[in-house]
This record gives C-alpha cells, structure tokens and sequence, in this order.
C-alpha cells in the first residue's frame, strides 16, 4: 500500500517516529509521501526522505504552502522563489500540499487564490502533479486548475460531490480517501467510495490528523493505512488484495513512483 498523504515529519512523531514506521511496514505500507505545510517546515520534509533505510517504508516528498500557513502578503515573492528554487534542487514527486480553505468567514480568499494560482504555475513549469488541500472551494479550485493548466495530482481528503469528483477526474486527479470513510455515520463519503471507479482511488492517513474511528480521539498513524482499506473494501464489497493493487497502481502512475 501507499500512504498518499502524512505528514511524518512533525514533532508529534519525534518520539517514536521509528516505531510509527515499522508499524506501518509491517502492514504493508511499501511508500509515504509527505507533504509540506509551511516554508518553515520544508527542511524537516527533506530529511525524513534523507533517512531511508530497509527497515523503514520509503518516503517521498511534496513541497508547497498549505493554503491555513502562508506567508503574509508582504513575504509571499520570497516565499514562492525560494519553493522555486527548492523545486528544482531537489525534485520533489509533487507540488503539496497547496490549495484553498473557505471554510472560515474570515479566510483570506484572494491571498489564498493568489498564492495559489503562483504555485500551480510552478507545478505546471516543473511538470509536476499537485496534492490539493480543498475546503469549501471545490469549484475555485477546478477553476482555477483550468486556468493554469495543471494537469494530475491529488484531491487529499476528497468530499466533494459525484459530478465534482468527475471533472477532476477529467484532469488526471485521483481522489484520496482516508480515516473518515472508517466512520459509519460518514454516509455520503461511503456512497462516493462505492460509486466511483477504481482507478480513481488512491489511499490516505493524512497522520497525525484524521484518525480511524477505532482510534478516535488519539494520534493518527500511517500503521491505520490498513484499516481504511479494510473500509473500502466493505462498502464497495470487493477484495482488500484486489483493491491494495489498484490504488497502489494509481498512486504510482499519477505521482511517477
């Protein structure tokens, strides 16, 4: 399996991040990919990536600005030439975790729209695909990919509509899906993970957030991979084998793993 989206690098794993990992190997967790949040974060990224070894699963990296941790107005060109040049030095499998989040009356829409837009510029000029944070902005943000021109990527924690859901299919997206779809009150994400075909489907802890409904409450672990795959398998009644392949294949192709 692949772990599409945890952020092993933050603090909250610095005490155990070594057992976390084999944790997750020994479910079958063959590849994470972590994502970065802030400017200030992407050196610690990099190192988890330094860090390979055979007793760990193999860790790749994505490098952006999470759309609830960009720099101010007035540190946004800095921050967005520095991406651009850390891109290039050290090409990561994807551009992430970026997006937008109108989830709060107060969000800053047109500095989120703007730093956004700048980042899948140089998604789009590196030739990578995207990890998308999408909150309240579904339609901006198809939008907004039509506008630049990104093609490929992620839709991480996707719960958008069926039609939705389609039109990012259209653009070479899969859709991540993780600890929420463990939950039986989440109804309508369950009715989409059934609806959907397979080759839209890649898998997610989004660790240390969003936890599995049997762990709920605690720390979220990459080891839980298993249990999300456990509930797809229920509601679209096929095989964990048969599904571990598929979204696994799908997160290869669309990150070039």
């Amino acid at each position: 399996m692949i772990d599409t989206h945890c952020h092993l690098d933050l603090p909250v794993f610095d005490l155990d991040r070594a057992e976390v990992l084999a944790a997750a190997r020994a479910v079958g967790v063959e590849t994470l990919v972590i994502p970065a949040i802030a400017r200030a974060g992407w050196p610690a990224v990099l190192a988890q990536r330094a860090a390979a070894s055979a007793e760990r699963p193999a860790c790749r990296v994505a490098l952006g600005l999470h759309p609830l941790y960009l720099p101010p107005p007035e540190a946004a060109e800095s921050a967005l030439t520095a991406l651009r040049a850390l891109v290039a030095a050290e090409r990561p499998v994807a551009i992430g975790e970026i997006g937008l989040d109108f989830h709060r009356a107060d969000a800053d829409r047109d500095h989120q729209l703007a730093l956004f837009e700048a980042q899948l510029t140089i998604a789009r000029e590196a030739g990578l695909p995207v990890l998308l944070h999408v909150r309240k902005a579904h339609e901006e943000v198809l939008a907004a990919l039509a506008r630049v021109g990104v093609e490929g990527g992620i839709a991480h924690a996707f719960g958008g509509s069926e039609q939705q859901a389609g039109r990012y299919l259209d653009r070479g997206f899969r859709l991540g899906f993780g600890g929420m779809l463990t939950f039986a009150r989440s109804t309508r994400l369950r009715r989409l993970a059934r609806a959907l075909p397979r080759d839209a489907l890649v898998l997610e802890t989004d660790a240390p957030d969003m936890t599995v409904a049997r762990h709920r409450g605690e720390r979220n672990s990459p080891a839980y991979l298993a249990q999300v795959l456990a509930a797809l398998a229920e509601v679209r009644d096929e095989s964990p084998e048969l599904l571990a392949a598929h979204t696994t294949t799908n997160a290869r192709e669309v990150l070039a793993l």
